[in-house]
């Protein structure tokens, strides 16, 4: 069992940042790929970052490419996401997810474990 909780949200300007961190509870932290998600009002939740177990593999959405960056430390049994130049259409509420299999992550679908949620808002 990983429990998964999330921090780090919050209320920015356009072009700012912000970090992210996941927290995650168990002994099997570092078997895990872990991914973020985000969800806007009125919209499906959709794919952000995924890292593989190891953090030797990473992928990102083609609209945060370039401006997120996602990092694990597995002796924190921590995640990470870093957003730069951050716009008003990122706003969301953003999740980590856990599966073992990295694959499972970037495609969002029956994931083994999921956060809470943390609101990020980008104002204009």
């Amino acid at each position: 069992q990983v429990q998964l909780v999330e921090s780090g949200g919050g209320l920015v300007q356009a072009g700012g940042s912000l970090r992210l961190s996941c927290a995650a509870s168990g002994r099997t932290f570092s078997s895990y790929a872990m991914g973020w998600f985000r969800q806007a009002p009125g919209k499906e939740r959709e794919f952000v970052a995924a890292i593989s177990w190891s953090g030797g593999s990473t992928y990102y959405a083609d609209s945060v490419k370039g401006r997120f960056t996602i990092s694990r430390d597995n002796n924190k049994n921590t995640v990470y996401l870093q957003m730069n130049s951050l716009k008003p259409e990122d706003t969301a509420v953003y999740y980590c997810a856990a599966d073992r299999s990295y694959p499972t992550i970037i495609t969002g679908t029956r994931i083994d474990y999921w956060g809470q949620g943390t609101q990020v808002t980008v104002s204009s």
